[in-house]
């Protein structure tokens, strides 16, 4: 009994104790403001910890290139950047960014090298919805490569400019300055206008004669990769190109495949373009010298490739006087004729891919003034069927010339095939006659391909202009999401080579519709192919065959194109050959056209004496 009640005693005793503890935690805790106070002082002790850590844990060589108060510092950037040591203890030596912008371009422009490490086009999107950046993530260098009287070899990317912002009426004008004093300095000066993807941009030395040794090269070295923005990558990079301007209006390009170099003199301007997008630099003084290089980044479409190509610019400068002063422009933006086109007198047309010569004429004057005014009324597919019917309707002429001369040829194989069967042992005769029977019928087999040949211009200009209508750009047309791009009716779990993983509606279609030309053009032909000819059976199918293949990954705007023009095509024989062309009326002008004296002219009468000559020596 005594035992269970020390037990209770005991119980109760604890309790009490844990009571008066708990009564004086409770009694002797910090108030509101204490606990502030010690947090902002835990806060102070933090920061300062980790300023000691930074001071330690700094790279040497961003040590040399920051701002620095001791002297084993100064020293060091002395003696690495001599003169050039000032830039680097200015407010300005930080990676720090200024962003000059407006409705249509975003560029930020860093301290560290002075130039554009971004530019972002506002108004376009990337086949998967991201803002188009033409310059991000270091896919840009922008370095002046300068000798110093000191014997020094310098990069201005490395080093820091001093940036100053203000206006020029509506345009804003960046002023990056890497200084040498306060009035000796190489200058970066950007000037952008409103609403416009063209910008100023200049290069000058001020005060720099005794400082940078004009007696070496001065090299601008320009790289940049290009990243990808459609699709279909290998559709993009076809069009992905390097091309320039020089001796004021020739134009070349570098390689679309592969690597490929090139020196040339007297550039006026230089593009690095990505299919729909374009990066160029223009000067008003041709640069003297500048070695172009271009790599293939894309291995094949299975690949998802983040860059297409990487372009490098190495430019030479000519200082006069000792001193540089180059007056230059900036344009990052679309690889559209029209936007191109408007800055009248810089040749910017030129670096557009719409072919040479007269194929380059006909898409400048006609195809796409044309095509411009009905994309202004009509939705992108509507006005590619348009533009397709009025394009056959200005041919047809032609092409009645053709089927004429067709039907006249038809006409009269039964009298070829006699002479052939009559003169077979004999090739010499066999040619001789048959030249009597085209004359005498005023027909010729050439007389059809000479309206063939006429619609290549048109039919090559139209191939050219498709694939580099900025217009077709993410416009869609039934089961087509982007008439710029492949469309897709079906997804596969595998890819085929030359093929793709996918397949396109618009390239079968047009593929039948090609078939079915060539089964009616061709018919004839198949049944009398001459030894030597190529086979027309294994061309009806190669052609559509092809269309087939390699356009799964073409445009298909382009597709749309050959489809709707051959539909046409086929419609227009089929009412030639059953309502305008009679083959008995035909027949009898023939006849009546062989009863007439048919007067040969010089070039008939010459082979015709040359192959009686010939005739005669053979016997």
């Amino acid at each position: 009994m005594e035992e269970k009640k020390f037990d209770i005693q005991s119980i109760i005793g604890f309790v009490l104790i844990g009571a008066i503890l708990i009564f004086m935690l409770y009694k002797n805790q910090p108030t509101p403001e204490e606990i502030e106070a010690e947090k902002a002082k835990q806060e102070q002790v933090d920061a300062s910890k980790a300023s000691t850590e930074n001071v330690v844990d700094t790279p040497q060589e961003n040590v040399a290139m920051s701002p620095a108060q001791d002297s084993l510092a100064q020293s060091k950037m002395m003696a690495s950047l001599g003169q050039f040591a000032y830039s680097s203890t200015l407010p300005s030596a930080t990676d720090d960014v200024t962003t000059i912008s407006n409705d249509v371009v975003e560029l930020k422009i860093s301290n560290k090298g002075g130039y554009i490490t971004e530019a972002r086009l506002k108004k376009f999107k990337t086949f998967d919805s991201i803002p188009v950046y033409l310059i991000k993530d270091g896919n840009n260098r922008f370095n002046l490569n300068l000798s110093t009287t000191d014997n020094r070899n310098l990069n201005t990317e490395n080093m820091y400019f001093e940036p100053t912002l203000s206006k020029n009426g509506a345009n804003q004008v960046l002023s990056m300055k890497l200084k040498v004093s306060a009035n000796e300095y190489l200058e970066y000066r950007y000037e952008l206008k409103p609403d416009d993807y063209m910008m100023d941009f200049g290069i000058k030395t001020v005060g720099l004669q005794n400082v940078v040794n004009a007696t070496q090269p001065i090299h601008l070295d320009w790289e940049l990769k290009g990243y990808r923005h459609a699709q279909s990558i290998t559709y993009e990079n076809r069009y992905s190109r390097l091309t320039y301007e020089y001796e004021d209006d020739k134009n070349a390009k570098l390689g679309q495949s592969g690597e490929d170099t090139e020196v040339e003199e007297h550039v006026d301007w230089l593009n690095f373009r990505q299919h729909f997008f374009s990066s160029i630099l223009l000067t008003d003084t041709p640069f003297d010298e500048v070695k172009f290089s271009s790599k293939n980044l894309v291995e094949d479409e299975e690949i998802d490739t983040v860059f297409t190509k990487q372009y490098g610019a190495d430019i030479l400068l000519k200082p006069v006087n000792g001193e540089l002063n180059y007056a230059m422009n900036m344009y990052y933006g679309p690889s559209d004729y029209q936007v191109l086109n408007s800055y009248e007198g810089r040749g910017l047309d030129k670096a557009m891919p719409l072919g040479w010569g007269i194929f380059g004429i006909i898409n400048k004057y006609i195809i796409i003034p044309f095509f411009n005014i009905l994309m202004q009324y009509l939705p992108a597919g509507i006005a590619i069927i348009f533009l397709t019917v009025c394009m056959k309707l200005l041919l047809s002429p032609v092409q009645y010339k053709q089927y004429l001369s067709q039907a006249k040829m038809k006409v009269l194989k039964p009298e070829i095939n006699e002479i052939s069967e009559k003169y077979k042992d004999n090739a010499m005769k066999k040619q001789q006659e048959t030249m009597k029977v085209y004359s005498k019928a005023g027909a010729s087999p050439l007389s059809g391909c000479i309206p063939a040949v006429l619609q290549i211009p048109v039919f090559y200009a139209l191939f050219t202009f498709f694939p580099s209508a900025f217009s077709l750009r993410q416009k869609s047309f039934l089961w087509a999401d982007d008439l710029s791009s492949y469309d897709i009716i079906a997804k596969l779990p595998f890819h085929i080579p030359f093929y793709g993983d996918h397949v396109s509606l618009f390239p079968i279609l047009a593929s039948i519709a090609i078939f079915i030309y060539m089964t009616m053009t061709t018919g004839q032909s198949m049944q009398q192919t001459q030894p030597g000819m190529p086979n027309m059976k294994f061309l009806m199918y190669l052609s559509p065959l092809m269309m087939l293949i390699f356009f799964n990954n073409y445009a298909s705007g382009l597709s749309l194109y050959y489809f709707i023009s051959n539909l046409i095509t086929i419609g227009i024989m089929l009412v030639i050959k059953n309502y305008i062309i009679d083959d008995a009326k035909i027949h009898a002008k023939i006849q009546k056209n062989k009863e007439k004296p048919r007067k040969q002219n010089r070039f008939q009468k010459k082979m015709s004496e040359m192959m009686e000559q010939a005739e005669k020596q053979k016997k």
